[in-house]
């Protein structure tokens, strides 16, 4: 009968663990920027051209030598004599001479000869020809040089970068119409028990409908994996074997969800070492919920050992698999968190790391975490809940009032 001889604390056993997952990108492919939002990036992105491309205006007003408006004020304004319109969108074919401008809108190309734009409402139109201005004006004031923007040859965006909305108006902006994104990890959800029965099934007394491979589907897929769902498999060593055999082959990663404490019909760390060297890494974490935890690598390919209680399984993968999936693709995880103020005294003992299940409500102009003291085979600690509180292993329990961070779901 294996034994958790010792528990391993979280961060150690990542440290441990991370070291046989070469970081990606893996796999690649080409897809267009409309449909890369999201998607991580698998090549650095070096800009092939300057941008604006021109020195453009930033106001909407008067484009001069700055020279020429040194000295002007209210009561001893300078004239211009207005050369003409430098219209959006039309190269500006004019050259200014000193004492000399050019009405220009937002965006507008400068003209020869100028360096600086005058805003409107520092002017007086003094006839047709002629323009006051009645406020000086610095070189470079209100314009954007040629490179200003970006250089020719800088890194914009590198490697790994998860791409926002405003990235790709950057992609656009150089006329990227395509960019190589990572192509998530092959990811195996097995679930065992023999309680277990499917979703669309009945389940007889002392049986429960399988939740926690749709949870774990949604969860790799949300962050980039692709997820594949291999059914449930009864506590049977030959049969758990033989599946995750076959699932691992067909795969770059593997979850099993539930069987991997150290009952007697608990077979999921004997089936994970059997797919191959250096087989299980770690079995017990210092956390709850979670302590049961199998980490493995077989063949180069990770492998997690879950436990089967809901609240349990998806924080192991927030802490274990959702990592690996990143690395996996090249990445870091960017995990959302915000401040709150704890409503209750949360107790914990000293030596592990606790997570407990918060939900967030505003009031008097603060956010205030409610705990939520469900019990790890619970599923409703996940759906009433935000998010989740750590309780850092040297540190017993947190009292009320105090500020705490909350990793949200």
């Amino acid at each position: 009968m294996p034994l958790f001889l010792s528990l391993t604390p979280r961060a150690k056993a990542w440290d441990k663990f991370k070291q046989y997952i070469r970081t990606g990108p893996r796999e690649s492919e080409t897809v267009s920027i409309q449909d890369a939002v999201g998607r991580i990036l698998a090549e650095d992105i070096v800009s092939p051209v300057d941008l604006p491309g021109f020195a453009r205006s930033t106001k909407d007003g008067y484009a001069v030598p700055a020279s020429s408006t040194f000295g002007a004020s209210q009561g001893l304004p300078a004239l211009l004599a207005l050369r003409g319109r430098i219209r959006m969108g039309e190269p500006a074919t004019m050259s200014l001479g000193p004492h000399e401008c050019a009405a220009i809108a937002t965006g507008g190309m400068m003209p020869e000869g100028a360096d600086a734009v005058v805003m409107v409402e520092m002017c007086e139109v003094m006839d047709d020809n002629t323009i006051a201005v009645t406020h000086s004006v610095a070189p470079g004031e209100n314009v954007v040089g040629a490179k200003e923007d970006i250089a020719s040859g800088t890194l914009i965006l590198p490697v790994g970068r998860r791409l926002r909305p405003s990235d790709i108006a950057g992609l656009a902006a150089m006329g990227g119409a395509e960019v190589k994104v990572a192509v998530g990890p092959r990811v195996a959800v097995i679930s065992t028990g023999d309680e277990l029965v499917g979703i669309s099934d009945s389940p007889h007394p002392g049986q429960v409908r399988d939740m926690n491979a749709y949870s774990l589907y949604s969860a790799v897929k949300a962050i980039g994996g692709r997820p594949k769902l291999w059914g449930i498999v009864r506590d049977e060593y030959t049969a758990m074997q033989e599946i995750m055999a076959k699932a691992h082959g067909e795969s770059d990663m593997v979850i099993v969800s539930g069987g991997s404490s150290i009952g007697e019909r608990d077979f999921t760390r004997d089936a994970i070492q059997a797919l191959g060297d250096p087989g299980v890494l770690i079995h017990g974490v210092a956390i709850k919920p979670g302590k049961p935890t199998v980490l493995a690598v077989a063949q180069g390919k990770p492998v997690f050992g879950l436990p089967g209680h809901p609240m349990s399984c998806l924080v192991v993968f927030n802490l274990f698999v959702a990592p690996a999936i990143a690395r996996w693709m090249g990445t870091t995880l960017d995990r959302r968190t915000t401040q709150a103020r704890l409503s209750a005294n949360v107790a914990s003992i000293a030596g592990r790391e606790d997570y407990v299940s918060v939900k967030l409500r505003r009031e008097n102009g603060e956010i205030w975490a409610d705990p939520v003291f469900s019990k790890s085979a619970t599923i409703s600690g996940l759906i009433y809940a935000d998010g989740v509180m750590r309780i850092p292993e040297d540190v017993e329990g947190v009292e009320k009032g105090r500020w705490i961070s909350v990793m949200l779901f």
